[in-house]
C-alpha cells in the first residue's frame, strides 16, 4: 500500500495535480421527473466542438427569472439536484448542465474544458427570450462556483447576469491544493512543490473583483471539513461592492441548502433582484 501511495505522488508529480479536482461519474442516479417535475433534455455545443448535456426545469407557474447551477466536482447533475430542485416551485427556471466527462456529456474534464463549459452554459442561456427579458442568476457550488466566478468575471454577456452567488467555493486551485496535500503525512512535506504543479491561472482570486457591479453573494459553513470558511472571507476579502457573505451555522460543505430557512432566505434573496 505504501509502495502504490509513493508510486502515486511520482506520476502526480509528472503529470500534474489539476485532474485531482474532477471525480465525474457517467451513471445517472435519478431524473427530475422522479421528483415530480417537468424538465427537458438540452444539448449544447461548446467552442471546441464537446457536446453537453443539461436539463432545464421551467418555473411553476410564471417565472420571476432563471437560474444557472454550476455544480461541485464529483458525481453529476443527478446528485447535485438537491441543491436546486426546490427553486422551480419558487418561480424560478433552472438550467443544470454537466462538464464534459461527466453524466451524459461527451469528452474528458479538464480545467480549461470546464471554463469553457461553463461559459457555454451561460451563453446559451443569454440567447434565450425569457433571460434576454428578465436576466439570469448564476449559481456555483464548490468547484462549480470557482468556475462560476471565472466564467461570470470574462463573460460578453454579463449584463444579463443579474447575480452570482457561490457556495462552498475555494479561492485558489492552488491553495486547496497545497492544503489538502498538508493533511497527508505521505505528501506533507511535498505540498508546496506538488501543489505548483496545479493550474492557477483560472483562480476566483484574481478574478473575483472583476465581477463588480455585479452583485455577489458568497454562501459559506463555518464547519466546512472540505473548503475552510477562510476561503470564502479571502474572496469577499478581494471582492468589490456589492457584496454579502452569509457565513452558515449549519452543516458542512455544500450542505446549507438542505435547511428550508437557508432556502427561503434565498429565494428571498433572488427576488430582489428579479422583481415582477
Amino acid at each position: 500500500m505504501q509502495r502504490c501511495a509513493l508510486m502515486l505522488v511520482c506520476l502526480t508529480l509528472l503529470q500534474g495535480c489539476t485532474g485531482a479536482f474532477f471525480q465525474p461519474q457517467r451513471t445517472m442516479v435519478i431524473t427530475p421527473a422522479r421528483l415530480g417535475l417537468d424538465y427537458r433534455d438540452v444539448t449544447m455545443q461548446t467552442p471546441d466542438g464537446v457536446r453537453l448535456h443539461a436539463w432545464y426545469m421551467p418555473a411553476r407557474g410564471e417565472a420571476r427569472g432563471t437560474v444557472l447551477f454550476l455544480h461541485g466536482n464529483a458525481e453529476n447533475i443527478s446528485t447535485h439536484i438537491a441543491s436546486v430542485y426546490w427553486l422551480p416551485a419558487q418561480h424560478y427556471n433552472v438550467l443544470l448542465p454537466d462538464y464534459r466527462g461527466y453524466g451524459e456529456s461527451a469528452g474528458t474534464p479538464t480545467l480549461p474544458g470546464l471554463v469553457t463549459d461553463a461559459e457555454t452554459a451561460i451563453a446559451w442561456l443569454a440567447a434565450r427570450p425569457e433571460v434576454q427579458t428578465q436576466g439570469m442568476a448564476v449559481f456555483g457550488q464548490s468547484l462549480g462556483g470557482s468556475l462560476a466566478v471565472y466564467a461570470v468575471a470574462h463573460s460578453p454577456e454579463r449584463a444579463q447576469i443579474k447575480t452570482l452567488i457561490i457556495d462552498s467555493a475555494f479561492s485558489s486551485y492552488r491553495r486547496i491544493a497545497r492544503e489538502k496535500l498538508a493533511g497527508f503525512w505521505l505528501t506533507w512535506a511535498l505540498q508546496v512543490p506538488l501543489s505548483l504543479t496545479v493550474d492557477d491561472q483560472y483562480s476566483p482570486i484574481d478574478a473575483i473583483a472583476a465581477i463588480s457591479p455585479i452583485p455577489l453573494l458568497i454562501i459559506h459553513s463555518v464547519h466546512d471539513p472540505i473548503v475552510p470558511i477562510s476561503h470564502a472571507e479571502a474572496l469577499y476579502a478581494a471582492a468589490k461592492q456589492p457584496k454579502a457573505l452569509w457565513r452558515i451555522a449549519q452543516g458542512g460543505h455544500i450542505q446549507a441548502l438542505t435547511h428550508e430557512e437557508q432556502r427561503r432566505r434565498l429565494a428571498e434573496y433572488l427576488d430582489q433582484y428579479f422583481a415582477r
